[in-house]
């Protein structure tokens, strides 16, 4: 689903129009955005959780050339689905499995 999916579903639910919709989901993910750039952790029940993870320095290899590059730390965003979602996505994953 893409962004623009996302806003033209919520919009038929909620009976905005696609620009006030579209308001709505861009201030949600600039908040989510905000709180993880501040280092805070963003959690949504039965939905999931958002946090920063740090990743070590390493050393890697450019692929084309296969030189070792060296990798410096860094902060990623991360996403760890709550019980309800993963409990709902395995429970589709069953039911596509038997129609096979």
């Amino acid at each position: 689903m893409t962004k623009a999916e996302l806003v033209e579903k919520v919009a038929n639910q909620i009976n905005l129009t696609k620009r006030q919709t579209e308001v709505v989901v861009n201030t949600v993910f600039s908040s989510i955005t905000d709180s993880l750039a501040d280092g805070k952790k963003v959690e949504l029940r039965g939905f999931g959780s958002f946090r920063i993870r740090q990743r070590n320095a390493r050393v890697g290899r450019n692929p084309k050339s296969g030189q070792k590059v060296d990798v410096p730390s860094k902060k990623v965003p991360f996403f760890k689905a709550g019980k309800e979602l993963r409990e709902l996505v395995d429970e589709n994953k069953s039911i596509e499995g038997q129609e096979n």
